[in-house]
C-alpha cells in the first residue's frame, strides 16, 4: 500500500504585542498660556476677596432684598429656558428636515441679538410691548429669549449635525410615529447632550444680566448688586463673588451630571457648540 503523506500547514506566529502608548509631554508654551489666564483671572478675585474681607460675606445673606433679588433671577433663568426650548428645538428640527436651504438664513438671523446692542433692543421692545405686560417681571425672559437664540441654536445645530436625523425620523415614521411622537421619543432623546449644553449658556446669560433688567426697573441680582454698591461696597463685592461663585458650581454641576449621563447612554460629551457623534440612542 502507498503512504499518504500529509502536510501540516505551519500555525501562524502571534501577533507581536501593542507597544504601551507613550504620553507626549505637554509643551512649555501651553504651560505658559495657562500661567496667564491662571493670573488674568485669579488676581482680581483675590484682591476683591481682600477687599471685600470675610466678615462681608456672613452679612450678605441677611442684606435686604437679597434672597428675593436672587430667586427672581433664578425663575427668570428657568422660563427663559423653557420658552426657548419650546420655540428653538422644533424649528431647528424642521429647518435640518424640511428646509435645509434656509440653514445659512437661520444662522443669519440668530446672530443678530449679538450684533445689536441689548440697550437698542430693549427700547425696541419697549415700543411694541402691551402696557400690561411691560408693567410684570414677565417681559424679561421674552427679552432673554432673544438674547439666548443664538447661543441655543448653535447648541441646537451641532447636536443635530452629529446624529443622522433623516433616518431617524424615516424610521420612526415608517413604525406609525406621528410628528409629536418622533420629536419626544426619538430625537429629544439624541439631543439630550446639546439641549444640556445650551441650558448652561442660558443659565450663565441670565444670572449675569444687567441692561435690560435695569431699563425695564425690575431688581434681578445683578442688578441688587450695583444699586447696593451705593450703600456699602464691600458687601457689594461680597455678593458678586458669591453670584460668580453660585453660577460656576451650577454650571459645573449640570456639566457633571450631563456628561455622566452620556457616556452611560452612549451621547456625546457636553460641550458649549460642539457635540461628538456618537451612537444614536431611543426611547
Amino acid at each position: 500500500m502507498a503512504a499518504v503523506v500529509t502536510e501540516r500547514t505551519p500555525a501562524p506566529a502571534p501577533a507581536p504585542a501593542a507597544a504601551p502608548r507613550r504620553r507626549r509631554p505637554v509643551p512649555a508654551w501651553r504651560w505658559l498660556i495657562m500661567l496667564i489666564a491662571a493670573v488674568y483671572f485669579l488676581l482680581p478675585l483675590l484682591a476683591a476677596l481682600r477687599f471685600a474681607g470675610i466678615k462681608a460675606f456672613g452679612t450678605v445673606f441677611t442684606a435686604a432684598g437679597f434672597g428675593s433679588s436672587l430667586w427672581l433671577s433664578v425663575r427668570l433663568a428657568a422660563v427663559t429656558w423653557l420658552v426657548t426650548m419650546v420655540l428653538m428645538i422644533p424649528t431647528t428640527v424642521y429647518i435640518h428636515l424640511r428646509l435645509p436651504g434656509l440653514r445659512r438664513l437661520l444662522e443669519g438671523i440668530t446672530i443678530l441679538p449679538i450684533v445689536i446692542p441689548p440697550v437698542v433692543l430693549i427700547i425696541g421692545v419697549l415700543q411694541v410691548m402691551p402696557l400690561g405686560l411691560r408693567a410684570t417681571v414677565w417681559m424679561l425672559p421674552l427679552e432673554y429669549v432673544i438674547l439666548a437664540m443664538p447661543f441655543a441654536y448653535r447648541a441646537i445645530d451641532a447636536g443635530l449635525r452629529a446624529i443622522d436625523i433623516k433616518t431617524l425620523t424615516e424610521a420612526a415614521g415608517s413604525l406609525g410615529a406621528g410628528w409629536l411622537t418622533t420629536l419626544w421619543r426619538v430625537i429629544l432623546p439624541n439631543l439630550r447632550t446639546a439641549v444640556l449644553s445650551a441650558t448652561i449658556l442660558i443659565v450663565a446669560l441670565v444670572l449675569g444680566e444687567f441692561t435690560m433688567a435695569s431699563l425695564d426697573l425690575q431688581q434681578t441680582f445683578p442688578v441688587w448688586i450695583v444699586l447696593f454698591d451705593q450703600f456699602d461696597a464691600q458687601m457689594s463685592v461680597a455678593a458678586s463673588i458669591f453670584a460668580l461663585l453660585v453660577t460656576w458650581l451650577l454650571l459645573m454641576l449640570i456639566t457633571v451630571v450631563a456628561t455622566r449621563q452620556s457616556r452611560r447612554t452612549g451621547g456625546g460629551e457636553v460641550t458649549l457648540f460642539t457635540v461628538a457623534p456618537r451612537e444614536t440612542i431611543g426611547n
